[in-house]
């Protein structure tokens, strides 16, 4: 008997878990080495989201879409939501610096992606989540050493991660052209590599960006595909 969102769960159990344990050793690691790994990690965040970049088709797609997003982004006060967010949590975490930066770099690192998007509509339309099977391995891992560096806000992700998941997968037959078609995974990827490489560029202290704010992009990019697409088929032929 299949479970209803059984790729879902099992990645949120593995964030869970593995953030719970990265706690339990960012307990063990003097300060120094804390910093020292976040740089780590920071470092590798950057490279993965200039590898992404490249895999776009349109540099002005991306650029659009993150330009306009952040805007939209910043309108509605999405970092805002997600440091009240965090902050409704001191009281089970106590007063913990930083909770609001894990919850939202676990989170878009976590849930962007086109390994989140195809391993969804796997699961909704097939019963099988072999892509979120190693999606949670790998989110597992991970989640180890960005707990020990960031904290409790990485145990927070794995509500992010049932919340965006869980409703990809429960919409999944209406979002099933964005998985066929390349060139709106290749822009989702691209603005995906951006936001990741916000949030190196913030691990490794050389700027503060509200990477929260640019989520609209995802949504956009695709969106400006289509336009474009659109536009094209009613130009007249030469």
């Amino acid at each position: 008997m299949a479970i209803p969102l059984r790729g879902t769960l099992l990645n949120t159990a593995t964030v869970f878990v593995g953030a719970s344990l990265g706690l339990l050793l960012r307990q063990a690691l003097p300060a120094h080495l804390q910093t020292t790994a976040l740089v780590g990690i920071g470092l590798v965040n950057i490279a993965l989201g200039v590898k992404m970049f490249l895999g776009s088709r349109s540099v002005l797609i991306v650029a659009g879409a993150v330009a306009i997003g952040g805007l939209i982004g910043a309108g509605f006060g999405l970092t805002a939501l997600f440091d009240r967010l965090a902050a409704s949590f001191t009281g089970l975490f106590g007063r913990q610096n930083g909770l609001s930066e894990g919850l939202t770099t676990a989170t878009i690192l976590f849930c962007v992606g086109p390994m989140t998007l195809l391993g969804c509509i796997q699961d909704a339309m097939t019963g099988r989540s072999e892509l979120l099977d190693l999606k949670s391995l790998l989110d597992g891992i991970a989640s180890v050493f960005l707990a020990a560096t960031l904290g409790a806000g990485v145990v927070l992700s794995a509500g992010s991660v049932f919340v965006i998941q869980g409703l990809l997968t429960l919409f999944a037959r209406p979002l099933r052209p964005l998985a066929e078609r390349e060139d709106y995974l290749a822009e989702i990827t691209g603005i995906g590599g951006i936001l990741i490489l916000a949030i190196g560029i913030n691990l490794t202290h050389l700027q503060k960006i509200p990477t929260a704010n640019y989520l609209p992009a995802l949504v956009l990019g695709p969106a400006m595909v289509a336009a474009g697409a659109r536009w094209r088929a009613r130009r007249p032929a030469a």
